[in-house]
């Protein structure tokens, strides 16, 4: 009995693990007899071995589908959405047998490191703004790079009606330095250098946090090792999810509102 247990999972472990309820939830669904083993009714206790069909009022439930974080080095051209309407889109570049989204976006005619998975918790944990998850990219521009090049995108540029985060910017030739930032905006590189009178010509990403693009040649794709991961989930550990962000901004802004208005109360009585 032992062995076999071994082989086996308690069935209200085996139906939460399928993601569409609690292990107490899914107990209150056998007790009330509307879930089978093979066919056959089940009670509270019953074990799923391998192979083994469990249907909930007659429908099969499936297992759920494995955990995939993947690196991919993106070809100028494919665009970063799940819009199937979109003909070059990277989904079905990649044409993975699993469903997996993106992880945040590299433009259509950049190139190099993107994530993909079909975990949307530690898309929201990445994709927060406050996290200051680096990123870094080659970029070659159209005219030479000058010192005052380097420390103006250094130190930031006014663009989007912000000005962006002071960043390390590395010259590496003439017309290609390197840059990392811990901001997302929209076509953020593209936007600096034209402030500056410079056109991005070629642009490459080829670090996400603690993952490099090393050798992974354009078009080609990896999972994420389980170092890699134990590194993100670490990095990731405080941060904070999207409704727990809203909720800060929302704070932000209130007190923004407040301040101005008392400000504005002041001035008047002088």
């Amino acid at each position: 009995m032992k062995s076999a247990n071994e082989n086996s999972i308690n069935l209200n472990k085996y139906i939460s693990s399928t993601g569409i309820c609690s292990r107490r939830e899914a107990e209150k669904l056998i007790i009330s007899g509307q879930v089978t083993i093979n066919g056959k009714p089940t009670q509270l206790g019953n074990r799923v071995f391998e192979g083994d069909e469990v249907k909930i009022n007659g429908e099969l439930l499936k297992t759920k589908p494995k955990t995939l974080y993947i690196a991919f080095n993106k070809p100028i051209g494919i665009v970063c959405t799940t819009d199937s309407k979109e003909k070059n889109n990277i989904i079905d570049f990649i044409n993975h047998p699993q469903r997996l989204f993106p992880i945040g976006r590299l433009d259509k005619p950049s190139e190099g490191l993107i994530f993909l998975t079909n975990d949307g918790d530690i898309v929201n944990k990445i994709l927060r703004a406050g996290n200051n998850h680096q990123k870094e990219y080659i970029v070659t521009v159209d005219k030479q790079i000058t010192d005052s090049f380097i420390n103006k995108m250094s130190n930031g540029i006014p663009i989007l009606g912000t000005v962006t985060k002071k960043c390390s910017v590395e010259k590496i030739n003439n017309n290609t330095f390197k840059i990392v930032l811990t901001q997302g905006l929209n076509r953020q590189i593209r936007r600096m250098c034209e402030y500056l009178n410079y056109n991005v010509t070629k642009l490459k990403r080829t670090r996400i946090m603690n993952v490099n693009l090393g050798k992974l040649k354009v078009g080609q794709w990896r999972e994420l090792s389980s170092e890699e991961l134990n590194q993100i989930n670490t990095m990731i550990a405080t941060s904070s999810k999207t409704e727990e962000a809203s909720k800060d901004i929302r704070k932000k802004k209130s007190s923004f509102k407040r301040n101005s208005k008392f400000n504005s109360k002041r001035k008047k009585r002088t």
